[in-house]
Parts: structure tokens; sequence; C-alpha cells
């Protein structure tokens, strides 16, 4: 074989440590940023943290040309504090700090701690009845004998019919943590999946696999359920997920724990008819260079003493632009976000448009793995809400202009205004729909409706009934 030379042309990215370090902060949840802050500046003693003391420079130079109705703010142009906190996600450092503390007093017995919490609704009486309960749960939180004996050793000791030793029982499991005190596996997974607040996809056929033979679940014979369910396979497998997100051993959750807060990174807001956005400053620390050492190892250059120094002032070079770029892009998207989510931030969902990562990602000249990373793990509060930047984010109806997140709003809407006693088939709603010009199919309907954690239109007009018969009665 002839040994032969030849050039190519080509582009080839090289990830220099400055830029996987920039990948890296952009990806960095606002917890997770302030830890690695407090690190670097702990390992180098050449950055410092900016006190603002008017303005955020920062964020002005981030504003870029585009809606005149959309403004880029200032610190200083934050809203009132009281009109946007939830609890636990304010960015008032004069509120007091939720998650910093745990209750004076409060036990390290997680049994005296759901006491605690059960003295609030019950009387001595019931209190000491419950206390049996957990006294003969094993350590996962399950009965330790069957529960016809235990009913009649406590109707016995607390001289109370079994009636009410059955309903402290149960109010134990659907307390916290729910499935306390259950019989079986079953019951405790019943009350778990009961208790998950808000809307639930997949709940209600969820409820229906717990109801059947635990051996067939076990099985994961997703097509064999799906047919005796008479449900689509990916419903069946998205009820599995849920089923499987639940605590078989709820004795296990009683250790303390802190309670998690969500503190938004970008704050929306509408003023003088225009929105605005603007930075939290309590996750968007500024870190900049000390200016006398830096000035000072510029003079040295070329002494080997000062290498060390130098490699760190790299260092805290790279750092400080990684930071900067974090925070521009981070702004950026959200400016976009808020330009094109404009109407659901004023009308609500129905008003939510299809935007993908690819469109906020061409309008701010970046890659779409940039903006999933800068979105992933950030929130944004406005006026509606809190959110999840991803949550933004819309798929296109097939064939039409609308997301499917407006639609799964306007079946919700749809089944809130029906007739109680005449509640909507999946079929009507989809006919109700069509006339809207939204052609979608029945079972679309009942993938949102499922979504929405909405019990099906029979189930709706029994559940309906029941006040009916109760004041016929």
């Amino acid at each position: 074989m002839k040994a032969t030379l030849a050039t190519q042309l080509g582009q080839q990215l090289h990830l220099t440590p400055a830029l996987l370090q920039s990948i890296r902060l952009l990806q960095l949840n606002g917890l997770q940023l302030e830890q690695e802050i407090r690190q670097v500046l702990e390992n180098n003693p050449l950055l410092e943290i900016e006190i603002e003391d008017d303005a955020a420079p920062g964020v002005a130079e981030a504003t870029t040309d585009g809606d005149p109705q959309l403004e880029t703010a200032a610190f200083d142009e934050l809203p009132e504090s009281s009109m946007w906190d939830v609890a636990g996600a304010s960015w008032n450092d004069a509120d007091e700090d939720r998650t910093a503390r745990l209750a004076m007093g409060e036990s390290s017995d997680p049994h005296l701690r759901i006491l605690q919490a059960l003295s609030l609704d019950l009387d001595e009486g019931d209190l000491a009845i419950a206390a049996f309960w957990l006294e003969h749960c094993d350590d996962a939180g399950y009965l330790q004998a069957p529960l016809p004996q235990l009913t009649l050793l406590a109707s016995a000791r607390f001289d109370r019919d079994g009636v009410h030793v059955e309903s402290i029982r149960q109010r134990l499991l659907q307390g916290e943590p729910a499935g306390m005190a259950a019989r079986d596996l079953r019951e405790c997974l019943q009350a778990q999946l009961a208790a998950v607040p808000g809307a639930v996809p997949a709940r209600h056929l969820a409820a229906r696999l717990l109801g059947e033979d635990l051996q067939l679940l076990a099985s994961h014979d997703y097509a064999a359920i799906a047919r005796q369910l008479d449900a689509e396979q990916a419903d069946v497998l998205e009820a599995f997920r849920l089923v499987l997100s639940l605590q078989p051993r709820p004795g296990d959750t009683l250790q303390p724990q802190a309670d998690a807060a969500v503190i938004p990174e970008v704050v929306a807001w509408r003023a003088d008819g225009q929105w605005r956005v603007a930075l939290n400053p309590a996750t968007t620390p500024r870190v900049s260079l000390n200016p006398a050492y830096e000035r000072a190892l510029v003079a040295s250059e070329g002494s080997a003493a000062t290498q060390p120094m130098r490699e760190m002032l790299q260092e805290a070079r790279w750092f400080t632009r990684g930071l900067s770029m974090r925070y521009d892009t981070l702004l950026r998207t959200a400016r976009v976000i808020v330009e094109r989510q404009a109407a659901f931030l004023a009308e609500g969902e129905e008003a939510m448009a299809p935007l993908t990562l690819k469109e906020v990602a061409d309008a701010i000249g970046m890659h779409e793995s940039t903006v999933s990373r800068i979105t992933s793990g950030k929130f944004m509060q406005t006026p509606r809400g809190t959110f999840e930047l991803k949550h933004f984010f819309a798929v296109r109806l097939d064939g039409a202009s609308i997301s499917g997140q407006a639609v799964k709003a306007m079946v919700r809407r749809l089944i809130e205004s029906e007739p109680p006693a005449r509640p909507l088939a999946d079929e009507a709603i989809a006919e109700l729909l069509s006339r809207q010009g939204v052609n979608i199919a029945r079972r679309t309907v009942a993938k949102y409706r499922e979504q929405l954690d909405i019990a099906p239109a029979r189930e709706r007009k029994r559940h309906n009934a029941r006040p009916l018969l109760a004041r016929a009665g």
C-alpha cells in the first residue's frame, strides 16, 4: 500500500474547560448554583460577591431589541413582594425563611409527630386510640396482626364500638404519611393514590389497576391488562408508572425533612400596559474579580512565584464569564417565552400557544440543547402563578394552530360546566370541540380527561346522583 498525504477542511467543536463550565452552569437550578458559587468563593480568593447599590447593570445589558410591549426591568423595578409571594418562595429578605427551621419543640419520635398533628382535631380519647393503632404497626407502617383481632382488642380496651375504632384508623390511613396502619399493600397504595394532591394523570386507571389481582400487576403484561380494562396500552403504562411512584413502605417516610420550596429565577409582571421581565436577585448573585488582586497579578506577569495565582485568575475569569452567560441566556429565553405566551399569562390555559425549544432557540440565536438546559429546573413567577419554564412549551395539535395543552383546558371547561344530571360523554365532548374548530378523536378526549384526573361520564353521573338520593331519603 502506498502512503499518501492529504488535506481536509472541516469543523470540529473543542470542549474547552471554559465551555464545559459554561454548559454546566446553564443546567444548575437556583439552589445548586448557590452551592456552586459558595464553593468557588471558598477555593478562589480572587473572586467576590458584588453588592448592587441601585439598579442592576447586568440586567440592563441583557436587554435586546424586540417587542416594545416587552421590557426588561432592573432589580429595583420589581413589583411589591406582597403581590407575588407564595409560601416558601419569597425573594424578600425580611420574610421568614420557612425552610431553614423546624418548629420549636418538635419531637424526633415519628409516631409522636403524627399524634401531635392529629391533636388539632382529635380529643384525648381518640388520640389514645390512634396511638394504639400506631403501636401495632411494624416499621413499614403495616398492621402487625389481623384487622378484626386488633379492632376487638381496641374496642375492649377503650370501650368504644368497632365502627368508631375503625374511623380513627381511617384517619391514620388517609393522613400524613398516607397509608399508615394499612392492612396490606393494596389498601396502603389505594390510600396513597387517593391522597395525591391536584389533578393526577391516569389516577382513575391506576385505581382500577389496584382493584385487580396484584399478581396481574406483577406480570407486567401490559397488552393483556389493556384488553382487560378496555384501555390503550400507553394509558396502562402511565397508570403503572403512577402506581410505581407510590411508597409501599409509608413508615420509611417518617424521618423529619425540610420542606422543599420553589424559588423563581425569573419574575414576569405587567405594568403600564407592558410585560416586564427581570431576574430574581435572590437567585442570581453577581460574582466579580477583586480589582486589586487582578492588577497585582497583571503587573507581576512573568514571575514564576505567581504562576498558581495566575491559574486562579484564569479560572476566575472563566467562572465570571460562564455566570454572565447563564444569566444572559436565562433572561433572553424568559423574554421570548413571555412574548410568545402573553395570551396564556393574560387569559389562562386555553390561550396556551404552541411553542417548541427550536422556536425559542432560533429567536435567541442558540442551540436547542442550550434552551433545554436553561429551562430545566428553572421557575418563573407570574401573575397567574409560578411555573417551571418548561411548562410554557406546548405541542401543536395535529392539523391545527392550537396547542394540545389548550385543548386539554377546553375539555376541563366543558366538563366543569356540564349539567350534573347529564354529564358529557367523551364522544359528546369531541363533538362540541369540533364545532369550535378543534377536531380530535374520542380517544384523545379520554386521554386528556385521564390526565386531568376526571372520571368517565358514568362515574361522574353516579357521584352526582348520591347527594340527590341522600336528600330524597
